[in-house]
């Protein structure tokens, strides 16, 4: 039972890492598995049965999610932009309790430090939600006619993407979809799913795949470095990340999906999944 419900958990943090503006690093925390996660990468050969016992059902579930929900997440994505984008908020949005929990009753909370840290964690992430609109970006990539310089600058970006998915509040499909990768890269996972361009695309994928590996590596010794000495302080600054991303959910639904229409059923219907988003994430964040 234990096993299933991490590859639940897996497969919540692959669907999350689909969406621009859902943060799968986020989801980690508020489903009560990220400084286990982040330590289980971080120190991988120091207890290799226990850390492979924990990882692979994750990983299990996150393969599953990417490879038979990108094209579901799309489309809901795109018709129902609104009740889908409200059931992240209500899984973000179960896992706060959890975290309070952490940190309630702790002197460090009490400083002014701490809190200026989750306004400034707070601030970065309604930065990037709304970098489109501040910076004016246009950026468009494409994977025709591939060459060595392509290749090391597509396993640089799955470098940059994977610790933007590892930190939580930071949308690691934003920041692609800011780099102008986010679209090639899905792109690509739906012609493996369909069995279209084989051999290029498991090429692609594969280098993408590299630089994620790497990134998760790296961000996830450096989290695990600020949790152990800095623990209430860098749980503030998560909060931040958090809670900004309630509203950079929405924000980037309003951004990225054309010819956007609000209308009552749809919200409606927002509602009640975002409430099921909520029992969902404060049940599983509970186990």
């Amino acid at each position: 039972m234990n096993n299933l419900i991490l590859v639940l958990k897996g497969f919540v943090m692959g669907i999350a890492n689909i969406i621009p503006g859902v943060s799968g690093g986020t989801l980690a925390l508020t489903l009560g598995i990220y400084e286990k996660f982040i330590g289980a990468i971080s120190h991988f050969f120091s207890n290799l049965k226990e850390n492979i016992k924990f990882l692979i059902p994750i990983a299990i579930g996150m393969v599953i999610a990417i490879l038979s929900m990108s094209r579901i997440i799309s489309y809901s994505y795109d018709h129902f932009p609104i009740p889908t984008s409200l059931f992240f908020v209500g899984l973000v949005i179960g896992g706060i309790p959890m975290l309070y929990s952490r940190i309630k009753g702790k002197k460090e909370r009490k400083e002014i430090s701490s809190w200026l840290i989750l306004l400034l964690s707070f601030s970065l992430v309604l930065v990037l939600a709304f970098s489109e609109q501040l910076f004016d970006l246009d950026i468009s990539v494409s994977f025709t006619n591939m060459n060595i310089t392509s290749y090391i600058l597509l396993l640089l970006v799955g470098v940059i993407a994977a610790a933007t998915m590892i930190i939580p509040g930071v949308s690691g499909s934003l920041v692609l979809m800011l780099l102008g990768y986010y679209y090639p890269v899905l792109n690509v996972i739906k012609d493996l799913t369909k069995f279209k361009n084989i051999g290029s695309n498991i090429l692609i994928a594969g280098f993408f795949g590299i630089g994620i590996l790497i990134g998760i590596v790296l961000i996830s010794k450096l989290i695990e470095y600020l949790f152990e000495k800095y623990e209430v302080k860098t749980f503030y600054g998560v909060m931040g990340f958090i809670l900004a991303s309630v509203i950079a959910i929405p924000a980037s639904t309003y951004n990225n999906v054309s010819n956007l229409v609000i209308d009552f059923p749809q919200i409606i219907i927002g509602i009640v999944v975002l409430i099921i988003g909520y029992i969902i994430g404060n049940k599983l964040g509970e186990k």
